[in-house]
């Protein structure tokens, strides 16, 4: 049985949502293609004629998560948007759902480990972000210096076992963002 072009895009796209969601929640090298594949509902083998590689998968997660986190983090703000999302990126929600949050705090050492050009690819969209906030901020340093915080702060807080601490450690990076943010601009 045949399938029309966007049943294939369709399918394309769930698998693409689906394996994001794992690899946010599981990390991406410990899930294999036919559980990546039953997830929505396919055997293994129909993988292929979406994919070349599981590393191609990889790459278009990346590609499209950091695109996503792109539109949420740094598109068209000013600073008292930056700083709402700011609040909203160290919350508890964002600790506890890490499938539908931000992909560099957990899948970030993978990216890490992965080919050039994947790191590339990652490189592109961080310094998109970067850049966008750099506009806000009227400072680059200032805006490497709290993105890595608050993929440092996420990724501390979700390796800690106890929810009081884990506020703390959201607490402390926002509030010290925020002395960044009203300090001179450099």
């Amino acid at each position: 049985m045949r399938y029309s072009a966007s049943h294939k895009l369709e399918t394309r796209e769930k698998l693409l949502e689906s394996s994001a969601v794992s690899a946010k929640k599981s990390g991406f090298s410990t899930v294999g293609v036919d559980a990546l594949m039953k997830a929505i509902g396919l055997s293994g083998g129909a993988f292929y004629s979406h994919f070349s590689s599981k590393d191609e998968l990889f790459a278009s997660i990346v590609e499209r998560e950091l695109c996503q986190s792109l539109e949420r983090l740094g598109a068209e703000q000013d600073r008292d948007r930056l700083e709402r999302c700011l609040k909203h990126y160290l919350s508890m929600s964002h600790v506890e759902h890490p499938e539908s949050g931000c992909a560099l705090p957990v899948l970030g050492a993978e990216i890490a480990r992965s080919d050039l050009v994947i790191r590339q690819q990652a490189e592109k969209w961080i310094c998109q972000l970067q850049e966008s906030w750099a506009r806000i901020l009227e400072s680059d340093s200032l805006a490497w210096a709290i993105l890595s915080q608050c993929i440092g702060a996420l990724v501390v807080a979700r390796m800690l076992a106890t929810p009081e601490i884990q506020r703390t450690v959201l607490k402390s990076s926002y509030d010290e963002i925020g002395r960044q943010i009203a300090g001179p601009r450099n």
